[in-house]
């Protein structure tokens, strides 16, 4: 009888193991899911934050780059007008020379 008992509490002893074991790694899936979930909204936080800085970065730079493609279009604009109207200017008085006969029109003034 003696032995019957031995087993008994021998196995009521592995069965408290067995239940401590679960519950250790029933605790450990918690702390370890609470943690990915921890870290997971770290990550969200900061990959939002980064996301909001570089495309406000875009915005600007992309405003700074048309601003200065205007200026620069202006620029070529005005220089295509300047040069265009001294080669009209050019080209009327080479023409009004010709008609008076004049060949320099442009020295006889």
């Amino acid at each position: 009888m003696d032995e019957q008992n031995v087993l008994q509490h021998l196995l009521g002893v592995e069965a408290q193991a067995a239940a401590l074991v679960d519950e250790a790694q029933a605790e450990a899936d918690r702390r370890v899911a609470e943690g990915e979930k921890s870290c997971r909204l770290q990550f969200d936080e900061s990959y939002s934050r980064r996301v909001e800085e570089l495309e406000a970065e875009y915005v600007r730079e992309t405003a700074r780059i048309r601003e200065d493609y205007n200026h620069q279009l202006e620029e070529y604009r005005g220089s295509l007008a300047a040069l265009k109207s001294r080669a009209d200017q050019d080209r009327f008085t080479a023409l009004t020379g010709e008609f008076l006969g004049i060949k320099d029109l442009g020295r006889a003034f």
